[in-house]
């Protein structure tokens, strides 16, 4: 510490700075902190829930590649077997962070679909990337999309069951969005069913759904294995759609918020460092293949990633929104918006009764604050907005602003 820094700060004033998180202090105080640890990580290791899906790769790169030592953490990838899972082991504490399912944060914080508990979310851990498949043998009686899935309905009356991976998630939510786009209501006409994504293809295999709605690799393992095709995937619905999250309590935030902020710029960092190039692409792929992460073959995920698409029915191409993971840092802020369209549609559905203040909430969850701070660290942009503008299939714009009269606005509802 420098002279001048000596005589003008008491060491007692240093740690009561320190106590204060050096939020908002006088520049040559905040150095004197620093210099003092205030910054440190409070907990050093944790424990982070993935599911196996290809969108777990950022969270599984940070600790790979050993960029969390470089913030002062240990990450500790922990593997689960389904989203309802996960969600007790967030709430009791069993693990300190998640991959989780954005709409699944929000239904625990609202109580509906399990306990109710205050959480948070501190980004976003990609855009695009999941897809709906229809099971080959629908694809074959000549139903392969939105249209065709209906007319076909209309014509052979029986019980259709479609599959998603958990109530509030957002699975759910891109299934029911793309039935109602084409006049198919998720409550009346289909029956909807819970399956965990790694499950999602032996089920299908043994005819328990006409289709399912989940995230890579397990749409294009369907095509692999002959049993299904991909009718559409969720960045035709949605471009650049928020997916999943890294979700804790909101209990978590205020005890450990060093950590929290560690944490959220180890795997923004891991994040650019996959979206940088092919040869990165590929070799996440590879280490995310192996049987302790997503537990399949590498070319199950490398081609997606890379935006090469096969349908399964001979259509392939290169798509430009496939999954991202950092995208300029454009992936990862928590927008308020994003967090309100989820409640909307919960609106919309009938999981929530009644209108909730979308805004309050989406504000209580979404830790803008701790996300500016990490991407300070992680040197990532962050954009001058809490909100954004989207268009969606049904042309249909979300952009935040009235979302009572948006979630209200829909032909097709609960």
């Amino acid at each position: 510490m420098t002279d001048l820094l000596k005589t003008k700060l008491s060491r007692r004033k240093i740690l009561q700075a320190a106590a204060l998180g050096a939020v908002g202090l006088d520049p040559a105080l905040r150095a004197a902190v620093w210099a003092q640890g205030s910054d440190k990580p409070e907990k050093e290791e944790v424990k982070i829930g993935f599911i196996p899906l290809t969108d777990c790769a950022s969270v599984v790169m940070a600790s790979v590649l050993g960029i969390d030592k470089k913030y002062g953490v240990k990450i500790v990838p922990s593997k689960e077997a389904s989203w309802a899972g996960v969600r007790d082991k967030m709430v009791n504490g069993d693990l300190d962070f998640a991959h989780v399912l954005y709409g699944l944060v929000y239904g625990v914080h609202l109580g509906i679909a399990g306990p109710k508990k205050d959480m948070a979310v501190l980004m976003t851990l990609n855009n695009n990337g999941q897809a709906i498949s229809l099971s080959k043998k629908l694809a074959d009686k000549g139903a392969v999309d939105g249209p065709s899935l209906a007319k076909m309905m209309a014509s052979e009356k029986r019980e259709y069951v479609f599959a998603q991976t958990f109530p509030t998630g957002t699975h759910a939510m891109w299934l029911n969005y793309w039935l109602a786009a084409n006049g198919i209501s998720p409550i009346q006409d289909v029956k909807s069913i819970v399956v965990p994504p790694p499950q999602m293809v032996a089920n299908m295999r043994i005819g328990n759904m006409d289709g399912f709605c989940v995230g890579e690799p397990w749409n294009q393992r369907a095509i692999m294995d002959g049993i299904g095709v991909t009718a559409i995937t969720t960045q035709d619905i949605w471009k650049d759609h928020p997916e999943k999250v890294l979700g804790t309590t909101a209990e978590f935030t205020k005890k450990y918020p060093n950590t929290c902020r560690a944490v959220t710029a180890a795997i923004l960092e891991a994040g650019r460092w996959i979206d940088t190039g092919l040869q990165n692409k590929n070799k996440m792929a590879e280490t995310i293949a192996e049987k302790s992460y997503v537990n399949t073959s590498v070319d199950a995920i490398n081609q997606r990633i890379l935006g090469r698409y096969i349908n399964g029915m001979g259509k392939s191409w290169d798509d430009p929104n496939y999954m991202k993971f950092y995208n300029d840092g454009a992936v990862n802020f928590p927008y308020l918006s994003d967090g309100m369209w989820f409640m909307t549609q919960h609106k919309r559905w009938g999981l929530l009764k009644e209108h909730p203040d979308y805004l309050k909430v989406a504000t209580e969850i979404n830790r803008i604050d701790l996300y500016k701070q990490a991407a300070t660290a992680s040197k990532t942009p962050v954009p001058k907005d809490t909100m954004r503008t989207s268009k969606l299939m049904d042309g249909i714009v979300w952009d935040g602003k009235n979302p009572k009269a948006y979630a209200d606005g829909f032909k097709v509802h609960a």
